[in-house]
C-alpha cells in the first residue's frame, strides 16, 4: 500500500510505500567495504526494531586482482515486521559497486527487482575483465530489473571537495554515499553510523569528517534525486519483550563458553590455531580476560588442542576451537581425550572441503568425521548449533555434558552461522543454571576410574591434590585404578564403558520438538544451519495444507531416545543438509528405514524454495 509519511525525521518529497520484509545484497570488491557497509545497515535495522537475518560472502581469494570475479565479496540482510528464519532466497535490491559484482549476483536478483549501479565502475577495463562484451547497463539484457544508474565515484568525490583528501581516501568513501542512499530509501536511522564513524576514525578527524559528508550526502541525494519513485518503510517486529543485542554466531559461541565458565565455577582455557571460519571465536575470546578467560594461540593445531588437554587435567573449562582441517590433525589427541576421559569441548565452525576447499564458504560434511574419524572405538557426544544466536545455548550445553559426563565433546556450527547474524535476546543471569559440579569421594575412597552410577563418568580429581595421584595417558586403563592394562577382557570392557557413558546422555536430552503434527505423509529432517530454511518451507508447504511436518535435531550423537517412534509415524522421511547425505547414512543405519536425501554442496546455505518445491516432489510420489 502506499501512504503518506507522518514521522519521517524530515519532510517527505516523496510517498512512502511500507513493506513488510525486504532483502538486499550489497556487493562490490573487498576493498570496496561491503561487509562493513552490510554491518552498518544491519546495526541500523536492529535498532529500527525489524527482526532480521544475514549472509555475509567473502571472496575466498585474499588478495584476487581488483575488479575480477574471484575477489567479489558480499553482504545480504534479510529484515521484516515479522519473524525472520533466513537472509532470504533472493535479494529484492542489488547494490552493484562494479561489473563483478553484478555479474556475480545478477541471477539471483528477483524479476523485477532493483539494481542498483556505480557506473562510473563500468569502464571498458572492467568490462573486459569479466568477459562482458558489452556494457550490461546499455545492452537491454537487464531489462527484468529496474536498473538505477548512480554516479557513485564522482558524486562522492563532488560531495568531498574542498576536504585534503586523496584520489584513494575518495573512492573509499563511496561505500558510505551508498549506505546513505540505502538509509534514506528504506527509512534506516543514521545515528547509530555517525556515532560508529567518530569512533572509529578519532584518531583522524579527516577521516570522520569525510565519511560523515559522504553518508549525508547519500543520504541527502536519494531524498532529492528523481531516481527513487518511492520510499520505504518496514514498520518493527512485534518481538518478546527484553534486552536485544545483533548477535553473530561466532560471538554468540564465545559468549556462550563464558557463560559456561561463570555457571561451572571454573577458569575458562582456549586453545586455538587461527583458521577460517573460526578464528572470529579466539578473537573475541581474548577480549574478556575480566571473566578469568585464557586464550593461547597456538602455533599449530595438535598444540592447540594438547594445550586443551593439559588444561582440563589442570581442572579448567577446556575448549578447542578449529574448521574441518584442523579437525583431521586434532584426530589422535581427541582419542587421547576420550582415552583419559577429560571433559574438553571441540568447536568445529564448518567449511566447504576437502582440504583447503571454500575456506569462506559453508558446508555441513564433518558430521561423518566427528562421529568416527578417530582410530579405534572412540566415542564422544556431538551437538550442533542451529541459527548464529542458538550458538550461545549450544556452547553452554556443550560444555556442561563434557563436565557432566567426564568426556570430550564436539560442537558443530558452520560459516553460515558463524558468519551470520540475528537479534539475541540477552538472556537474564538468573536463567542460566548452575552446573552441578560432582565431589571428589574422600581420600580413601577414591579410585580414578570409579564411575558415578547415573552418568559413568569418573572423577575429575587435578593435579596437586595430596592423596588425588593417579595415571594419566593413552594407553588403555585398568578398570577403577587406572592402572596400564593390557588384558583383552578389561579392553573390551572399557570400550563398552567408554561407549555407554555416551549414550547415557540420551536420558536427559528434552522431548524433540515437531514443527507440525506427529503423524504424517512426509517429516523433514534437518541439523545445523538448515534450520530457517527447513521451518520456513515447512510453514508455507502446512499453508497450502500439505500433510508435511519437521525435526531439527541438535543431539547428533547420542541421537534422542524418542526419534524411533517420531519417524514410525511419517510415509516418507527426507534428510536435508549441506553434503551429500551424512545424517541421512546415519538414519538409514540405525533405524532401517528408507529415508530419502536432499543434498546441496554449493558453500551456500538453502533456500526456502529448494526445500519446498522438493518436498512437493516427494508429496507427489516422484
Amino acid at each position: 500500500m502506499t501512504i503518506q509519511s507522518k514521522d519521517a525525521p524530515r519532510t517527505q518529497t516523496k510517498p512512502v510505500e511500507e513493506l513488510e520484509s525486504v532483502t538486499i545484497r550489497f556487493a562490490g570488491d573487498s576493498g570496496d567495504g561491503i561487509q562493513l557497509t552490510g554491518m552498518q545497515f544491519t546495526t541500523s535495522t536492529a535498532l529500527a526494531g525489524n527482526d532480521l537475518s544475514t549472509l555475509p560472502d567473502y571472496p575466498a581469494e585474499i588478495r584476487a586482482p581488483v575488479g575480477t570475479l574471484p575477489g567479489v565479496s558480499g553482504y545480504q540482510i534479510h529484515f521484516s515486521s515479522r519473524e525472520v528464519l533466513t537472509p532470504g532466497d533472493a535479494p529484492d535490491v542489488l547494490v552493484a559497486m562494479n561489473p563483478a559484482a553484478l555479474k556475480a549476483n545478477v541471477k539471483d536478483l528477483k524479476k523485477g527487482g532493483i539494481l542498483i549501479a556505480n557506473v562510473d565502475s563500468f569502464t571498458p577495463q572492467n568490462l573486459t575483465k569479466v568477459s562482458y562484451e558489452k556494457n550490461p547497463l546499455e545492452d537491454g539484457s537487464l531489462s527484468d530489473f529496474r536498473v538505477i544508474k548512480v554516479d557513485l565515484s564522482r558524486l562522492t568525490g563532488n560531495s568531498l571537495s574542498g576536504l585534503a583528501l586523496t584520489k584513494v581516501q575518495v573512492e573509499r568513501c563511496k561505500n558510505f554515499f551508498a549506505l546513505g542512499m540505502m538509509y534514506w530509501l528504506y527509512d534506516r536511522p543514521m545515528e547509530g553510523t555517525l556515532k560508529w564513524i567518530e569512533a572509529k576514525f578519532k584518531k583522524t578527524p579527516l577521516l570522520i569528517d569525510a565519511n560523515k559528508k559522504a553518508l549525508l550526502a547519500g543520504n541527502a541525494y536519494a531524498e532529492t534525486a528523481e531516481i527513487f519513485g518511492y520510499h520505504y518503510r518496514v514498520r518493527k517486529a512485534s518481538l518478546a519483550p527484553g534486552l536485544y543485542r545483533n548477535i553473530t554466531g561466532n560471538e554468540a559461541t564465545a559468549l556462550g563458553f563464558i557463560a559456561a565458565a561463570q555457571a561451572s565455577g571454573l577458569g575458562l582455557w582456549y586453545g586455538s590455531y587461527p583458521i577460517t571460519p573460526a578464528s572470529d571465536v579466539l578473537h573475541e575470546l581474548s577480549k574478556h580476560k575480566v571473566f578469568g578467560v585464557k586464550t593461547f594461540q597456538a602455533e599449530d593445531e595438535i598444540a592447540a588442542i594438547g594445550s586443551a588437554i593439559g588444561a582440563s587435567f589442570g581442572g579448567h573449562l577446556a575448549v578447542t576451537g578449529t574448521s574441518g582441517p584442523g579437525i583431521a590433525l586434532k584426530s589422535e589427541a581427541i582419542g587421547l581425550a576420550v582415552m583419559t576421559e577429560l571433559p574438553v569441548v571441540i568447536l568445529d565452525v564448518q567449511r566447504g572441503g576437502p582440504s583447503t576447499g571454500l575456506p569462506t564458504k559453508t558446508e555441513q560434511a564433518d558430521l561423518l568425521q566427528c562421529l568416527y574419524g578417530r582410530n579405534g572405538e572412540s566415542p564422544a557426544p556431538v551437538i550442533a548449533a542451529s541459527t548464529p544466536s542458538d550458538c550461545f545455548d549450544a556452547a553452554l550445553e556443550a560444555c556442561r555434558i563434557a563436565i557432566k559426563y567426564m568426556t570430550p565433546v564436539f560442537l558443530l556450527t558452520d560459516g553460515y552461522l558463524a558468519n551470520g547474524s540475528e537479534p539475541w535476546k540477552i538472556p537474564s543471569v538468573s536463567d542460566i543454571k548452575k552446573f552441578v559440579m560432582a565431589t571428589l569421594p574422600s581420600v580413601d575412597q577414591f579410585k580414578p576410574y570409579l564411575r558415578d552410577e547415573k552418568t559413568l563418568a569418573r572423577p575429575w580429581a587435578s593435579p596437586g591434590l595430596a592423596g588425588y595421584e593417579h595415571r594419566i595417558g593413552g594407553i588403555e586403563k585398568q578398570e577403577i585404578t587406572g592402572n596400564v592394562s593390557y588384558d583383552p577382557e578389561n579392553h573390551e570392557k572399557m570400550v563398552r564403558l567408554r561407549a555407554a557413558k555416551v549414550n547415557k546422555i540420551s536420558q536427559e536430552i528434552p522431548p524433540t520438538q515437531v514443527l507440525g503434527p506427529t503423524k504424517g505423509k512426509v517429516l523433514v529432517i534437518g541439523w545445523g544451519s538448515t534450520y530457517g530454511a527447513i521451518s520456513a518451507a515447512v510453514k508455507n508447504l502446512q499453508n497450502k495444507k500439505e500433510s508435511v511436518s519437521a525435526i531439527h535435531l541438535r543431539y547428533l550423537n547420542p541421537l534422542p531416545s524418542d526419534l524411533g517412534d517420531l519417524l514410525a509415524g511419517f510415509e516418507k522421511i527426507v534428510v536435508a543438509e549441506m553434503n551429500l547425505g551424512q545424517l541421512l547414512k546415519v538414519i538409514r543405519a540405525k533405524f532401517a528405514i528408507p529415508a530419502i536425501g536432499f543434498n546441496k554442496v554449493k558453500g551456500q546455505p538453502f533456500k526456502i524454495a529448494e526445500i519446498e518445491s522438493f518436498v512437493e516432489t516427494v508429496l507427489r510420489g516422484s
